[in-house]
């Protein structure tokens, strides 16, 4: 198949690395869960859902592949996937981050279902404030297309309405990050307060910005 984009072999194996260790990694896990698997976790920490160790093992193991898997041939059906090339090196830095993410999500997850005390609900938002920063710092170079960004009916309109939502919208992410960050050393019920305002503000301000925008053109 032939891609829209240009990937750097060197940085595009890292992904893949992390994708087989993970998928290998399931089997391992799979052999040494118990039956019973702890897949959610409270505000405290505390496990308040379970799964057998079947599903616990691959799901995420198989969603991962799937979705790393998609990120790289969605652009391929893309009717702007021409301007994938313009950005391609930050795509795929988007890639790698979210695999990154994901994977260690469920190695924490995992082994804190085999007895490891780890305090998931400090590593999980801490973990998903870095990924804010990351792709705070990579959105004003996303160009416009129909599957990576903020798109909504205004920044797919317009090309400056894409651009100056994408600058507002990094900065918003990387304070977002910041503060999910802080959050970590918050009192659980503060945090989850605050988690919910910054979800809420972060889409207020980004559809809210690039409508008004359109709005003014």
């Amino acid at each position: 198949m032939l891609l829209p984009y240009k990937i750097n072999w060197r940085w595009e194996w890292l992904g893949i690395f992390i994708t087989i260790i993970t998928l290998v990694s399931s089997v391992y896990f799979y052999q040494n869960f118990p039956e019973t698997v702890p897949i959610h976790w409270n505000i405290y920490g505390q496990p308040n859902d379970w799964s057998g160790k079947k599903f616990a093992a691959f799901f995420f193991p198989g969603l991962i592949l799937i979705l790393y898997f998609m990120m790289i041939v969605l652009p391929t059906f893309d009717p702007m996937k021409q301007r994938y090339q313009e950005f391609s090196k930050t795509y795929q830095i988007i890639r790698i981050a979210l695999v990154l993410f994901m994977s260690k999500l469920y190695f924490l997850t995992s082994l804190n279902a085999l007895g490891y005390e780890i305090p998931i609900n400090k590593v999980v938002p801490f973990g998903a404030g870095l990924l804010f920063i990351i792709l705070g710092n990579l959105l004003p170079k996303v160009k416009k297309n129909w599957f990576v960004g903020i798109r909504t009916p205004w920044t797919l309109s317009d090309e400056d309405v894409w651009d100056k939502t994408h600058k507002l919208g990094g900065k918003i992410f990387m304070v977002c990050g910041f503060l999910m960050i802080l959050g970590v050393f918050f009192n659980p019920k503060i945090y989850a307060g605050l988690f919910t305002i910054i979800i809420f503000l972060t889409l207020f301000f980004t559809f809210g910005y690039s409508w008004w925008l359109w709005q003014k053109k």
